[in-house]
């Protein structure tokens, strides 16, 4: 086996989202130091999306078919993730798991704790500064 890397893979399981924290402001605009308290009531955090899945896993249609000796195996199908790498999200911080990959902080989210995102368009026309899905 020489030659192979022994690196392990994160693998981002169905509708969830891995993102990478924003720093938490520990100082007011005056310059006063927050306690820890008060930084863990903050109920909207932000991060960056680093990882989503593979979106909410579909039922086969054909799932309960009368013909069992059929012996096709397909893929599975998943209803597309809304959100993307790169994009800057706000989410309910209480809907979060964190966890440490390779000695940095990561949070798990799932896409419904995500409130709104933020995304590079390259698209300037102002009318589509705000989109409703």
């Amino acid at each position: 086996m020489a030659g192979k890397s022994n690196k392990q893979k994160l693998i981002v399981i169905g509708d969830r989202v891995l993102i990478s924290p924003e720093d938490t402001v520990e100082r007011t605009e005056v310059g006063l130091y927050l306690p820890q308290t008060v930084i863990e009531k903050e109920q909207v955090q932000s991060g960056w999306v680093v990882a989503v899945g593979p979106g909410i896993p579909l039922p086969e249609p054909g799932g309960f078919d009368d013909e069992p000796w059929k012996s096709g195996v397909q893929e599975p199908k998943y209803l597309p993730m809304q959100v993307e790498v790169g994009d800057y999200a706000l989410f309910l911080k209480k809907a979060s798991v964190e966890i440490k990959w390779e000695n940095k902080k990561y949070l798990i989210v799932p896409q419904s704790a995500i409130l709104a995102v933020v995304r590079d368009s390259i698209d300037l026309d102002l009318d589509d500064e705000f989109e409703m899905d």
